[in-house]
């Protein structure tokens, strides 16, 4: 048995809500000198980073930090969801995915410490359970411990448990009643609950980052993305790092109620989702590239590398963040992006985003030819090549004609 199999000390990540102030007490009283690491993927500002950590102490953790995700999510998630450049089932963006970033900072403090035991706030009815246990069982041998799964196992009415739970030891529980589960990161918003459970119309109240169409601003606006190997690197002239690319994004786009959806999916563990999401800055960085790739990039690439999106896509989506097949893919995603260099401006009125103009030394130019404008070729080459071209469909119509 190894040193970190036999230490006591666990490593929880640690929101301040509900479900993860339940777990430190519950932890404790099991014999767990308890960590708690929050990882801020760009959901909350100072003052509430200062509240989780006071949240912590008030809890009686053994130590707390804080681990600033924003650089991780980029790497780890926007650049190659950006190269993949398809949503889930054609439309979600994956702004669940930072919970792949949390755990990796989970593990890495428990390595630090020498332990090899990780705790989590996920139920046993979500998504979200699965993306944190497989991603922990594929970057080592570490122990899971899943406080809310284990009282699901004898209470049905788990959260009132928990307030309860922690009331009974003197902690305080806040009584707000939210009308909607709220998620938010860097990524985006992702609203459930209430009506939209329903499959009703969402209220005014599920809304987050996103204007209505009512206080839409009347000016349109232009913003310009430069990219180098289909990473986003400038926005309007500046040289901006990645993370914070995306947050001036968010702000710049939101007010045009950009990025707004309504979806209903397939779940991991097969019963169906129904969210709305706000995604302004992916949306708008989704825009850009993908009119720049499609200049850059020859037909067959474009033709073949929306298969390779689509299943990283399922990858990261369904908890295979580790899986070999993920690096595989991304492989041929980093090949693809090397001639993906150049200016796209991006233009919106509101609620949609267009690329208006792309410059770019590699667009797919024929000198002496230009799309229903021009050409340099002659009627008979254009003839024959429509013969060849058509002829196995026109054999057919010839052999089978009535």
């Amino acid at each position: 048995m190894t040193a970190a199999s036999e230490s006591k000390d666990i490593v929880l990540a640690f929101s301040g809500g509900l479900d993860t102030s339940f777990c430190v007490p519950w932890l404790k009283e099991r014999g767990w000198t308890v960590h708690t690491v929050f990882a801020d993927t760009g959901g909350v500002d100072a003052a509430e980073r200062a509240t989780i950590e006071a949240r912590a102490a008030e809890l009686g953790v053994a130590s707390h930090v804080t681990v600033d995700g924003g650089p991780a999510i980029w790497e780890g998630f926007v650049k190659p969801f950006v190269w993949a450049g398809e949503a889930y089932q054609g439309q979600y963006p994956l702004l669940v995915s930072d919970r792949y970033l949390i755990v990796d900072a989970a593990l890495a403090r428990a390595r630090d410490l020498g332990t090899n035991a990780i705790a989590h706030g996920c139920t046993g009815m979500g998504n979200d359970q699965v993306r944190f246990d497989l991603a922990v069982k594929a970057s080592g041998d570490f122990r899971i411990v899943a406080p809310i799964r284990e009282i699901q196992k004898e209470h049905t009415q788990t959260r009132a448990y928990e307030q309860a739970y922690l009331e009974e030891r003197g902690f305080g529980v806040q009584s707000r009643q939210k009308a909607y589960t709220i998620n938010e990161n860097l990524l985006g918003i992702t609203m459930s609950g209430g009506e939209i459970d329903r499959w009703e119309a969402p209220g005014e109240g599920a809304r987050g980052w996103c204007a209505p169409r009512s206080a839409w601003p009347d000016e349109p606006l232009q913003v310009a993305l430069r990219f180098v190997n289909g990473e986003a690197v400038g926005l309007d002239g500046e040289d901006v790092e990645g993370a914070r690319l995306l947050a001036r994004l968010n702000t710049m786009f939101a007010p045009y109620g950009v990025g707004r959806g309504i979806y209903t999916g397939d779940t991991t563990i097969g019963l169906k989702g129904r969210i709305v999401y706000e995604a302004p800055g992916l949306t708008a960085l989704l825009a850009a590239h993908r009119a720049l790739e499609e200049a850059v990039l020859t037909k067959q690439q474009n033709r073949f590398k929306p298969d390779i999106g689509r299943k990283w896509v399922e990858l990261v989506y369904e908890g295979f963040y580790h899986d070999p097949l993920k690096a595989d893919l991304e492989a041929f995603l980093a090949s693809s992006q090397r001639m993906v260099n150049g200016e796209v401006m991006l233009e919106t009125r509101g609620g949609r985003v267009d690329a208006v103009a792309v410059r770019s030394p590699h667009i797919l130019n024929a000198s002496g030819a230009t799309y229903a404008q021009s050409a340099d070729w002659g009627v008979e080459e254009a003839e024959g090549f429509i013969k060849l071209f058509g002829m196995s469909s026109t054999l057919w119509a010839e052999v089978n004609a009535p």
